[in-house]
């Protein structure tokens, strides 16, 4: 695929933004003062060149050819994205979308090099660097913090299944992304992409504008090429959200494809992580990295048989022809220019053969609810929420051990009370707080409220509609164009569709699929449990016929 190109050079933005050589620092990269602009030395002692080697919009699949030719090296693929991050995090737009760099990248990077000349490569992913959400354990010289200042310095005993397996097949992990704190899950108006650790992260496109979040630094940081590939987290619209609004391609796989172990919990009915990419394809090839069974997750059996190690056979650019696609259209009317994106993917879609059944509607009619039932799927997912919140996370913290300062949630809400200034500044922990009033899993209260979510969502939702319209997938727009970040009000989300996927625990895929005064709009790909090979074959050929991406120009505000 060719590289899109914006109007403005960001080699110039680059040039203009650093002086000499590129600078490469492993370590933390927070809210402190800016580094020193003198070029530095890299752990081999050499200074490196910016533009040695250019990854804007650089694939898995280049980046592979490169090495395997070799013109690269997973050393010099690691030293440019360590450069673009030196340059565009905290200097020139000052994106802060990581929160701190892996120190021992490069030394990572060599043992891959050694490795490839002396056997091959292990597969695709390998020599690659990754991004991971800060939920996300690694058992190295990186810090697991949620992007709270209430587990600074916190390193785990134990990777997360999801780093080890990415480990396995090679990648490099490259640093911590910045998220929204304790994966948004904290206030009921807070701001998406600040964390008390690392400040608030800022899109790409238009700098004033909010990334979406939780997984805001994933986003900006694979949409602005700081990495190649990147994992988030998703509960409702933590992967989807942040990947429409970057301008990039993200997968919220079923629940139990991917392991939980080792991630910050917010609910174990919800949560899973997933890749964000620039591309389906890139995508679909971390995701089959990091799916599988995992004795540390019951809930990933059913992976064993339903799940994949390799997900590019369906990658067809012909794969649209024949699928009926259904339109959710309670989920337009928010915005008209959304309206219109969506209009035109319909007929693109359309045209690749598609056969598009508009409208679908996920809401049952014409049942009348039982007495004291909750007919709100919200509602019911927000109670969910708050049980399953305190339990896990109660659990995650309780590992720490006997010496650390927070140890449950109590704790956590303590410590924010006494470091107020630092933790909530702008927002505060109304979550945190109904979360810790809730009573154990086995409350009626919980077990009403999660039944409702699941029936609501899936059998009454999903499986109901896919099944009268027999359909191979239903689109809906992710979301909005980014709103202006507002630290005092907190967010301005427009509108939205990951909640059915979300609450059903089903997969849901979104693809650039245009833009609202230069800010990008995705188009969402949701459909039954363990459907991901039809819909990344779907979405690939949807963004095969499309090209809808376009590269950040990080623009300061709108005209």
């Amino acid at each position: 695929m060719m590289r899109q190109k914006s109007d403005v050079s960001r080699r110039d933005f680059l040039r203009s933004s650093a002086v000499g050589g590129a600078l490469v620092v492993a370590g933390p990269i927070g809210c402190g003062p800016v580094p020193s602009e003198e070029p530095a030395a890299t752990a081999a002692g050499t200074v490196v060149d910016e533009f040695a080697l250019d990854v804007e919009e650089t694939t898995i699949a280049a980046l592979q050819d490169g090495m395997t030719t070799g013109e690269w090296t997973a050393r010099s693929v690691t030293e440019a994205y360590l450069a673009r991050i030196e340059q565009l995090n905290l200097r020139g737009p000052a994106l802060r979308a990581l929160l701190e760099t892996n120190p021992d990248a490069l030394a990572i990077a060599d043992e891959l090099d050694r490795e490839r000349r002396a056997q091959g490569p292990r597969g695709p992913m390998h020599g690659v660097p990754i991004l991971l959400k800060d939920n996300i354990d690694t058992a190295d010289r990186m810090t697991t913090t949620a992007g709270s200042l209430a587990l600074s310095g916190w390193v785990p005993s134990e990777d997360s299944s999801v780093a080890a397996r990415l480990r396995a097949a090679g990648a490099v992990l490259l640093g911590k992304a910045n998220l929204s704190e304790w994966a948004n899950f904290r206030s009921t108006r807070s701001s998406s992409g600040w964390s008390g650790r690392g400040g608030q992260c800022r899109n790409p496109y238009v700098l004033d504008r909010n990334p979406c979040g939780s997984s805001s630094g994933s986003g900006v940081g694979v949409s602005a090429n700081l990495v190649a590939v990147a994992i988030g987290t998703e509960t409702d619209g933590s992967v989807v959200c942040p990947a429409s609004a970057n301008g990039i391609v993200g997968i919220k796989p079923t629940v139990g494809l991917v392991s939980r172990a080792g991630v910050i919990p917010i609910s174990h009915t919800q949560d899973t992580a997933g890749p964000m990419a620039r591309t389906v394809r890139d995508a679909a090839i971390v995701l089959g990295a990091i799916a599988g069974v995992d004795p540390r997750d019951p809930a990933t059996a059913e992976s064993e048989t339903r799940g994949l190690v390799d997900y590019t056979p369906f990658l067809d650019a012909d794969g649209l022809r024949g699928m009926r696609i259904g339109v959710a259209r309670r989920f337009l009317g928010f915005h008209a220019a959304v309206d219109q994106v969506v209009e035109t993917a319909i007929e693109a879609m359309g045209a690749a053969g598609a056969v598009v059944v508009d409208p679908v509607d996920l809401r049952p009619s014409g049942r009348p609810a039982a007495a004291g039932a909750l007919t709100s799927m919200g509602a019911a997912e927000t109670e969910v929420l708050l049980y399953e919140f305190k339990a896990g996370l109660n659990a995650y913290l309780a590992m720490r051990g006997p010496d650390a300062e927070v140890r449950s949630l109590a704790d956590l809400i303590a410590f924010n009370e006494r470091h107020a200034a630092d933790e909530m500044p702008y927002f505060g922990q109304e979550r945190l707080l109904a979360a810790e009033e809730k009573g154990p899993l086995s409350d009626p209260a919980y077990l009403a409220a999660l039944a409702a979510a699941r029936r609501l969502s899936g059998a009454e939702g999903i499986d109901r509609t896919m099944d009268g319209q027999q359909l191979d997938a239903i689109i809906a727009p992710t979301g909005g164009p980014a709103w202006v970040t507002d630290l005092v009000n907190g967010d301005h989300f427009g509108g939205g569709s990951s909640g059915y996927a979300a609450v059903a625990g089903y997969p849901n895929i979104t693809v650039p699929a245009g833009e609202v005064h230069g800010l990008p709009v995705g188009l969402s790909f949701f459909g039954r449990a363990w459907s991901e090979p039809t819909l990344i074959q779907i979405a690939y050929s949807f963004e095969q016929t499309t090209q809808a991406r376009r590269v950040p120009r990080f623009l300061p505000t709108l005209a």
